[in-house]
């Protein structure tokens, strides 16, 4: 199957974000699928919708949590027909209210019509390759 990492960092040149959509797809290929990993904030305006399972994650935008950058609900108005489309929400740790976050992202994700088969809040780089090996595409 057709796989895509789409990541978004609130600030430039975040490595550990990157990382961790790199691990997550390395995971992921090791099952026999076909992955790309694409930045929503350099890739805007990019069509994903012929991709069969899509893993989508982001940051916080702020300190408190709570808030998503702009730049994801930017890109999945203009990712193409994305209605009925199975996927994965992923954030990374950090801010005090993690699990607003990843809220916040279910629910941009949400109101594009894609069906959420799973969430998950991920720290380490280990831990998502992990995630990537077991995730049930």
């Amino acid at each position: 199957m057709k796989v895509c990492v789409l990541y978004a960092s609130q600030s430039k040149g975040n490595e550990k974000m990157k990382a961790i959509a790199k691990a997550l797809a390395e995971g992921i290929g090791s099952q026999g699928h076909m992955v790309d990993v694409l930045d929503m904030t350099l890739e805007g305006g990019k069509i994903v919708s012929y991709y069969d399972y899509l893993l989508i994650g982001t940051e916080s935008a702020n300190f408190f949590g709570g808030k998503i950058p702009t730049s994801v609900s930017l890109f999945l108005k203009g990712a193409g027909t994305l209605s009925g489309k199975r996927c994965m929400a992923f954030i990374t740790k950090g801010g005090l209210r993690s699990m607003k976050t990843l809220q916040a992202l279910m629910k941009t994700m949400e109101k594009e019509g894609m069906f959420l088969k799973k969430s998950e809040i991920l720290t380490k780089v280990d831990f998502a390759r992990a995630v990537g090996k077991h995730i049930q595409i």
